[in-house]
């Protein structure tokens, strides 16, 4: 399967371990497509979640549509590589130019590339 960066797919993130966030759920791909192209065996993630919360700089949400049927959050905070083997189906949806700025924003604020 061709993973693309900016893309959604549902994944499997079970077995979780304390906060972690599992079950089978969307995930947005966040890993370049550089490294998606050589077909590595890890990706890079954030999990979305239909638990919203308003008002929160570590959220950015994501309104349904294509093939993803819920407005959701993506948590970016929750930032995972799984193996590529818990990717379960087609790509559902794809950001936006805009939207993937606002993700490399806060990842930037989280990992403190701003610092």
């Amino acid at each position: 399967m061709d993973l693309v960066r900016g893309g959604i797919y549902l994944a499997n993130l079970n077995p979780s371990k304390g906060s972690e966030i599992g079950k089978i759920r969307p995930v947005l791909i966040i890993q370049s497509d550089a490294l998606n192209s050589i077909k590595h065996t890890t990706v890079n993630i954030l999990p979305l979640t239909t638990h919203l919360k308003d008002d929160t700089f570590l959220r950015v949400r994501m309104p349904k549509c294509d093939q993803l049927n819920h407005d959701s959050d993506i948590v970016c905070d929750y930032i995972r590589a799984i193996d590529t083997r818990k990717i379960t189906s087609e790509m559902l949806t794809k950001l936006s130019q805009n939207k993937m700025q606002k993700i490399e924003e806060k990842l930037g604020w989280i990992l403190g590339f701003n610092d």
